[in-house]
Protein backbone atom coordinates (compact mmCIF):
# COMPACT_ATOMS: atom_id res chain seq x y z
CA UNK A 1 0.00 0.00 0.00
CA UNK A 2 2.81 2.38 0.87
CA UNK A 3 4.44 1.69 -2.49
CA UNK A 4 1.21 2.52 -4.32
CA UNK A 5 1.02 5.81 -2.42
CA UNK A 6 4.60 6.56 -3.40
CA UNK A 7 3.78 5.89 -7.05
CA UNK A 8 0.73 8.13 -6.79
CA UNK A 9 2.73 10.97 -5.26
CA UNK A 10 5.41 10.73 -7.95
CA UNK A 11 3.18 9.83 -10.88
CA UNK A 12 4.65 12.58 -13.06
CA UNK A 13 8.17 11.24 -12.54
CA UNK A 14 7.03 7.73 -13.44
CA UNK A 15 5.25 9.12 -16.48
CA UNK A 16 8.51 10.75 -17.60
CA UNK A 17 10.43 7.46 -17.47
CA UNK A 18 7.63 5.48 -19.14
CA UNK A 19 8.82 6.07 -22.77
CA UNK A 20 12.35 4.98 -21.86
CA UNK A 21 11.02 1.95 -20.00
CA UNK A 22 8.89 0.91 -22.99
CA UNK A 23 11.87 1.39 -25.32
CA UNK A 24 14.12 -0.89 -23.27
CA UNK A 25 11.43 -3.55 -22.88
CA UNK A 26 10.57 -3.65 -26.60
CA UNK A 27 14.02 -3.22 -28.14
CA UNK A 28 16.43 -4.54 -25.48
CA UNK A 29 14.76 -7.14 -23.25
CA UNK A 30 12.09 -8.63 -25.49
CA UNK A 31 14.54 -9.45 -28.36
CA UNK A 32 16.74 -11.38 -25.90
CA UNK A 33 14.32 -14.28 -26.29
CA UNK A 34 15.67 -14.69 -29.82
CA UNK A 35 19.09 -15.65 -28.45
CA UNK A 36 17.79 -19.20 -28.27
CA UNK A 37 18.53 -19.59 -31.99
CA UNK A 38 22.25 -19.52 -31.08
CA UNK A 39 21.70 -23.11 -29.96
CA UNK A 40 19.65 -24.08 -33.02
CA UNK A 41 20.14 -24.51 -36.74
CA UNK A 42 17.53 -21.84 -37.25
CA UNK A 43 15.42 -22.02 -40.40
CA UNK A 44 12.99 -19.09 -40.90
CA UNK A 45 10.31 -21.26 -42.53
CA UNK A 46 10.41 -23.66 -39.56
CA UNK A 47 10.45 -20.98 -36.88
CA UNK A 48 12.08 -21.11 -33.46
CA UNK A 49 9.83 -23.89 -32.17
CA UNK A 50 10.62 -26.39 -34.94
CA UNK A 51 14.23 -25.53 -35.84
CA UNK A 52 16.64 -28.36 -34.91
CA UNK A 53 18.63 -28.03 -31.67
CA UNK A 54 22.44 -28.13 -32.13
CA UNK A 55 23.67 -27.09 -28.68
CA UNK A 56 27.07 -25.39 -28.63
CA UNK A 57 27.89 -26.15 -32.27
CA UNK A 58 27.99 -22.50 -33.36
CA UNK A 59 30.07 -21.43 -30.36
CA UNK A 60 32.62 -24.16 -31.11
CA UNK A 61 32.70 -23.04 -34.72
CA UNK A 62 33.24 -19.40 -33.70
CA UNK A 63 36.21 -20.17 -31.46
CA UNK A 64 37.72 -22.53 -34.05
CA UNK A 65 37.35 -20.09 -36.93
CA UNK A 66 40.78 -19.16 -38.41
CA UNK A 67 39.66 -15.52 -38.38
CA UNK A 68 38.64 -15.45 -34.69
CA UNK A 69 42.09 -14.34 -33.49
CA UNK A 70 42.22 -11.63 -36.15
CA UNK A 71 38.74 -10.37 -35.26
CA UNK A 72 39.53 -10.28 -31.54
CA UNK A 73 42.87 -8.53 -32.09
CA UNK A 74 41.45 -5.91 -34.48
CA UNK A 75 38.50 -5.19 -32.22
CA UNK A 76 40.62 -4.85 -29.07
CA UNK A 77 43.22 -2.65 -30.78
CA UNK A 78 40.58 -0.29 -32.14
CA UNK A 79 38.81 -0.16 -28.79
CA UNK A 80 42.11 0.56 -27.03
CA UNK A 81 42.86 3.42 -29.42
CA UNK A 82 39.36 4.77 -28.96
CA UNK A 83 39.66 4.55 -25.17
CA UNK A 84 43.04 6.29 -25.07
CA UNK A 85 42.47 9.01 -27.66
CA UNK A 86 38.70 9.57 -27.71
CA UNK A 87 37.49 9.06 -24.14
CA UNK A 88 39.49 11.95 -22.54
CA UNK A 89 38.65 14.50 -25.24
CA UNK A 90 35.01 15.20 -24.18
CA UNK A 91 36.26 15.74 -20.61
CA UNK A 92 38.88 18.21 -21.81
CA UNK A 93 36.36 19.99 -24.05
CA UNK A 94 33.86 20.26 -21.21
CA UNK A 95 36.51 21.74 -18.89
CA UNK A 96 37.56 24.23 -21.56
CA UNK A 97 33.98 25.26 -22.38
CA UNK A 98 33.25 25.72 -18.69
CA UNK A 99 36.06 28.27 -18.50
CA UNK A 100 34.66 30.38 -21.36
CA UNK A 101 32.89 33.37 -19.85
CA UNK A 102 31.53 34.92 -23.08
CA UNK A 103 28.17 33.19 -23.41
CA UNK A 104 27.62 33.82 -27.13
CA UNK A 105 31.08 32.56 -28.02
CA UNK A 106 30.62 29.46 -25.85
CA UNK A 107 27.22 28.65 -27.35
CA UNK A 108 28.63 29.08 -30.86
CA UNK A 109 31.48 26.69 -30.16
CA UNK A 110 29.11 24.18 -28.58
CA UNK A 111 26.81 24.27 -31.59
CA UNK A 112 29.71 23.78 -34.00
CA UNK A 113 31.08 20.74 -32.18
CA UNK A 114 27.59 19.24 -31.68
CA UNK A 115 26.60 19.33 -35.37
CA UNK A 116 28.70 16.34 -36.57
CA UNK A 117 26.80 14.07 -34.14
CA UNK A 118 23.63 14.55 -36.18
CA UNK A 119 25.32 13.51 -39.43
CA UNK A 120 25.25 9.86 -40.44
CA UNK A 121 28.43 7.85 -40.85
CA UNK A 122 27.78 7.86 -44.59
CA UNK A 123 28.14 11.64 -44.62
CA UNK A 124 31.19 11.63 -42.32
CA UNK A 125 33.01 9.03 -44.44
CA UNK A 126 31.96 10.79 -47.65
CA UNK A 127 33.40 14.09 -46.46
CA UNK A 128 36.60 12.28 -45.52
CA UNK A 129 36.65 10.76 -49.02
CA UNK A 130 36.39 14.19 -50.63
CA UNK A 131 39.38 15.40 -48.62
CA UNK A 132 41.57 12.29 -48.66
CA UNK A 133 41.03 10.42 -51.92
CA UNK A 134 44.05 10.16 -54.20
CA UNK A 135 42.02 11.18 -57.25
CA UNK A 136 41.29 14.86 -56.64
CA UNK A 137 41.19 14.81 -52.84
CA UNK A 138 41.75 18.25 -51.32
CA UNK A 139 44.57 17.17 -49.00
CA UNK A 140 46.35 15.06 -51.61
CA UNK A 141 46.11 17.85 -54.16
CA UNK A 142 47.72 20.19 -51.63
CA UNK A 143 50.48 17.64 -51.02
CA UNK A 144 51.09 17.29 -54.76
CA UNK A 145 51.10 21.06 -55.21
CA UNK A 146 53.72 21.31 -52.43
CA UNK A 147 55.94 18.74 -54.10
CA UNK A 148 55.13 15.74 -51.92
CA UNK A 149 53.82 12.36 -52.99
CA UNK A 150 50.14 11.63 -52.63
CA UNK A 151 49.13 9.35 -49.76
CA UNK A 152 46.56 6.58 -50.07
CA UNK A 153 44.72 7.35 -46.87
CA UNK A 154 41.59 5.42 -47.79
CA UNK A 155 43.18 2.22 -49.09
CA UNK A 156 46.30 1.97 -46.95
CA UNK A 157 46.11 -0.47 -44.03
CA UNK A 158 48.41 1.67 -41.88
CA UNK A 159 46.09 4.69 -42.13
CA UNK A 160 42.85 2.84 -41.36
CA UNK A 161 43.06 2.95 -37.58
CA UNK A 162 44.12 6.63 -37.28
CA UNK A 163 41.37 7.56 -39.74
CA UNK A 164 38.81 5.52 -37.80
CA UNK A 165 39.66 7.17 -34.48
CA UNK A 166 39.87 10.66 -36.01
CA UNK A 167 36.38 10.31 -37.49
CA UNK A 168 34.95 9.17 -34.15
CA UNK A 169 36.52 12.16 -32.42
CA UNK A 170 35.15 14.52 -35.05
CA UNK A 171 31.63 13.08 -34.91
CA UNK A 172 31.08 12.28 -31.23
CA UNK A 173 33.50 14.29 -29.07
CA UNK A 174 31.35 17.41 -28.96
CA UNK A 175 28.12 15.58 -28.19
CA UNK A 176 29.77 13.56 -25.43
CA UNK A 177 30.64 16.77 -23.55
CA UNK A 178 26.96 17.30 -22.62
CA UNK A 179 27.03 14.90 -19.67
CA UNK A 180 30.26 16.36 -18.30
CA UNK A 181 29.01 19.92 -18.68
CA UNK A 182 25.85 18.97 -16.82
CA UNK A 183 27.95 17.44 -14.03
CA UNK A 184 30.10 20.56 -13.80
CA UNK A 185 27.06 22.82 -13.36
CA UNK A 186 26.19 21.19 -10.02
CA UNK A 187 29.63 21.71 -8.50
CA UNK A 188 29.33 23.84 -5.34
CA UNK A 189 30.54 27.36 -6.17
CA UNK A 190 31.75 27.79 -2.60
CA UNK A 191 34.49 25.28 -3.36
CA UNK A 192 35.78 27.53 -6.14
CA UNK A 193 35.61 30.54 -3.84
CA UNK A 194 37.53 28.71 -1.13
CA UNK A 195 40.17 27.62 -3.63
CA UNK A 196 40.47 31.18 -4.92
CA UNK A 197 40.97 32.50 -1.38
CA UNK A 198 43.76 29.93 -1.00
CA UNK A 199 45.43 31.42 -4.06
CA UNK A 200 44.52 28.74 -6.61
CA UNK A 201 44.65 29.77 -10.26
CA UNK A 202 42.27 28.46 -12.93
CA UNK A 203 44.29 25.33 -13.59
CA UNK A 204 44.49 24.51 -9.88
CA UNK A 205 40.75 24.98 -9.46
CA UNK A 206 40.11 22.63 -12.36
CA UNK A 207 42.52 20.02 -10.97
CA UNK A 208 41.51 20.20 -7.30
CA UNK A 209 37.81 21.14 -7.53
CA UNK A 210 36.19 20.42 -10.90
CA UNK A 211 37.81 17.08 -11.73
CA UNK A 212 37.24 15.52 -8.27
CA UNK A 213 33.62 16.71 -8.38
CA UNK A 214 32.88 15.04 -11.72
CA UNK A 215 35.00 11.94 -11.03
CA UNK A 216 31.94 9.74 -10.26
CA UNK A 217 30.51 10.60 -13.67
CA UNK A 218 33.82 9.87 -15.37
CA UNK A 219 34.11 6.50 -13.59
CA UNK A 220 30.54 5.53 -14.48
CA UNK A 221 30.97 6.39 -18.16
CA UNK A 222 34.32 4.61 -18.22
CA UNK A 223 32.73 1.42 -16.86
CA UNK A 224 29.95 1.61 -19.46
CA UNK A 225 32.53 2.29 -22.17
CA UNK A 226 34.54 -0.77 -21.19
CA UNK A 227 31.34 -2.78 -21.36
CA UNK A 228 31.22 -1.94 -25.07
CA UNK A 229 34.71 -3.30 -25.74
CA UNK A 230 33.52 -5.54 -28.58
CA UNK A 231 30.69 -3.20 -29.68
CA UNK A 232 32.46 -0.83 -32.04
CA UNK A 233 29.54 -0.42 -34.41
CA UNK A 234 28.95 -1.87 -37.86
CA UNK A 235 28.22 1.04 -40.18
CA UNK A 236 31.35 3.12 -39.59
CA UNK A 237 33.92 0.38 -40.13
CA UNK A 238 31.95 -1.21 -42.96
CA UNK A 239 32.16 2.03 -44.92
CA UNK A 240 35.94 2.17 -44.43
CA UNK A 241 36.67 -1.46 -45.33
CA UNK A 242 38.14 -2.55 -48.65
CA UNK A 243 40.22 -5.45 -49.91
CA UNK A 244 43.49 -3.70 -49.01
CA UNK A 245 42.75 -2.93 -45.35
CA UNK A 246 40.36 -5.75 -44.40
CA UNK A 247 43.14 -7.69 -42.66
CA UNK A 248 43.34 -5.09 -39.88
CA UNK A 249 39.86 -3.60 -40.24
CA UNK A 250 37.58 -6.61 -39.99
CA UNK A 251 35.88 -6.62 -36.59
CA UNK A 252 33.10 -8.66 -34.99
CA UNK A 253 30.39 -6.21 -36.08
CA UNK A 254 31.34 -6.36 -39.76
CA UNK A 255 31.97 -10.10 -39.54
CA UNK A 256 28.40 -10.66 -38.32
CA UNK A 257 27.11 -8.95 -41.45
CA UNK A 258 29.47 -10.42 -44.03
CA UNK A 259 29.80 -13.98 -42.69
CA UNK A 260 26.43 -14.25 -40.98
CA UNK A 261 23.64 -12.20 -42.45
CA UNK A 262 24.83 -12.03 -46.08
CA UNK A 263 25.16 -15.81 -46.18
CA UNK A 264 21.91 -16.40 -44.34
CA UNK A 265 23.64 -17.94 -41.31
CA UNK A 266 21.28 -16.40 -38.79
CA UNK A 267 22.13 -18.76 -35.92
CA UNK A 268 25.85 -18.20 -36.33
CA UNK A 269 25.53 -14.41 -36.51
CA UNK A 270 23.36 -14.49 -33.38
CA UNK A 271 26.06 -16.56 -31.65
CA UNK A 272 28.68 -13.93 -32.43
CA UNK A 273 26.39 -11.20 -31.11
CA UNK A 274 25.70 -13.21 -27.96
CA UNK A 275 29.43 -13.69 -27.42
CA UNK A 276 29.98 -9.92 -27.65
CA UNK A 277 27.18 -9.27 -25.17
CA UNK A 278 28.51 -11.80 -22.65
CA UNK A 279 32.01 -10.34 -22.85
CA UNK A 280 30.59 -6.85 -22.28
CA UNK A 281 28.57 -8.04 -19.28
CA UNK A 282 31.60 -9.69 -17.68
CA UNK A 283 33.77 -6.61 -18.25
CA UNK A 284 31.16 -4.31 -16.70
CA UNK A 285 30.92 -6.54 -13.64
CA UNK A 286 34.72 -6.71 -13.24
CA UNK A 287 35.34 -2.99 -13.73
CA UNK A 288 32.42 -2.10 -11.45
CA UNK A 289 33.85 -4.32 -8.71
CA UNK A 290 37.28 -2.74 -9.12
CA UNK A 291 35.73 0.73 -8.92
CA UNK A 292 33.92 -0.15 -5.70
CA UNK A 293 37.13 -1.51 -4.17
CA UNK A 294 38.79 1.82 -5.01
CA UNK A 295 36.03 3.68 -3.14
CA UNK A 296 33.92 4.75 -6.13
CA UNK A 297 30.16 4.28 -6.46
CA UNK A 298 30.21 2.25 -9.68
CA UNK A 299 27.10 1.73 -11.80
CA UNK A 300 25.23 -0.56 -9.40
Amino acid sequence: MEQLKSVSRNKLLYLMILPGFIYFVLFKYFPMGGLIISFQEYQPFLGIADSPWVGLKHFIRLFNEPTFGMLLRNTLVLFGLELVFFFPIPIILALMLNEVRHRLFRNTIQTMIYIPHFMSWVIIVSISYVFLTVDGGVLNEMLAWSGFEKISFLTSAEWLRPLYVAQIIWKEAGWSTIIYLAAITVVDMQLYEAAEIDGANRFRKIWHVTLPAIRPVIITLLILKIGNTLELGFEHMYLLLNSLNREIGEIFDTYIFTAGLQNGQLSFSTTVGMFKGLVGLVLVMITNKIAKKLGEDGVY
